[in-house]
């Protein structure tokens, strides 16, 4: 069953989503400074090469694996199926980037995406207010709804014992990480591995999130919407494809984000090896469901090559990525 936004946010005749106010969240704040403090310690007092191997590592695995495959495209989207232990494995390996765990990272991005999809949007959720102001709201604070909507995860994901214990201790689950860093590197080593990786993951999504809904769109965009998506190519690498955004906007359902020839998406490429493996199944495509109503082509603004002459010419709008 294809699982989207609007399916777990369900609004009654009283909800208003735009009465709310920004609170700051005291327990997600002093997360994110612990690990900041963390991190800054393990560059300045535990410099070492060993350290920044398991922070690169952790952080691919973790990030690409985990939280771009496993929590965003299999967990929230359900894009693609996998057997049930690899399910689990993934999304683990999304609740260590340390945002939240399996239900607060679907109930966020449901909620956020319900915002996104109004006639009007708060500046919160539209990622509106200035990178700095931004940045302070997204990794310190949220946006409580006066009138809210009611949310309900799907039941296989709700009654599940281990998604269930996943979310009440994605904070504690650090810990085995620590154990093994420590063995193998000390302190040092769980500076780099844990806070380190824990902190720049935070910054890096609220980054990439801040940016793909700043500007006008690229590549495609939602007629009648505020807040639209844009494409970050040159992150394409090193978000594991979720820089792809305006791609995602235009296709929430699809496992694959870079849909066009060239968008590097290392996400897909896992899918695609889990795919010939085997491993997974019911593999979504941008073109496997019906499109968004109001969805339109951008020009691209880069001149196409004509194949007969050599020349360039204007490049065309509409067509299938």
């Amino acid at each position: 069953m294809e699982w989207i936004a609007t399916d777990r946010v369900r609004p009654g005749p009283e909800t208003c989503a735009v009465s709310g106010r920004i609170v700051w969240d005291p327990a997600q704040s002093l997360w994110t400074a612990a690990h900041a403090l963390g991190g800054l310690a393990a560059i300045v007092a535990f410099p070492s090469w060993g350290g920044l191997a398991a922070f690169a590592v952790l952080t691919a695995v973790t990030v690409g694996a985990g939280h771009s495959v496993g929590m965003h495209r299999l967990l929230i989207h359900r894009s693609f199926a996998v057997p049930k232990p690899l399910e689990y494995l993934l999304v683990w390996l999304g609740t260590l980037v340390g945002m939240a765990g399996p239900f607060g990272m679907i109930r966020a991005h449901d909620l956020r995406d319900w915002h996104q999809r109004q006639r009007v949007c708060p500046p919160h959720p539209a990622h509106a207010a200035p990178p700095l102001r931004d940045m302070v709201w997204q990794m310190h604070c949220r946006f409580r709804l006066a009138r809210p909507p009611s949310f309900a995860l799907e039941p296989e994901v709700a009654q599940d014992p281990v998604y269930r214990w996943m979310d009440a201790t994605w904070r504690w689950q650090q810990l085995p990480v620590a154990a093994v860093l420590y063995a193998l590197g000390g302190w040092g080593w769980v500076l780099w591995g844990v806070c380190l990786r824990v902190f720049v993951s935070l910054a890096g999504h609220w980054a990439v999130g801040h940016w793909a809904h700043r500007g006008a769109p690229t590549g495609w965009r939602i007629e009648g919407l505020p807040v639209q998506g844009r494409d970050l190519p040159s992150l394409g690498l090193v978000t594991f494809g979720e820089a792809f955004h305006g791609n995602h906007h235009a296709f929430p359902h699809s496992a694959k984000l870079g849909v066009a020839p060239g968008e590097s998406d290392p996400g897909w490429w896992l899918i695609r090896a889990l795919e010939r493996l085997g491993l997974a199944r019911d593999v979504v495509r941008p073109d496997d469901r019906p499109r968004r109503e109001g969805l339109v082509r951008n020009p691209d603004p880069r001149p196409a090559l004509s194949c007969r002459t050599g020349a360039t010419s204007p490049a065309t709008a509409g067509g299938s990525p």
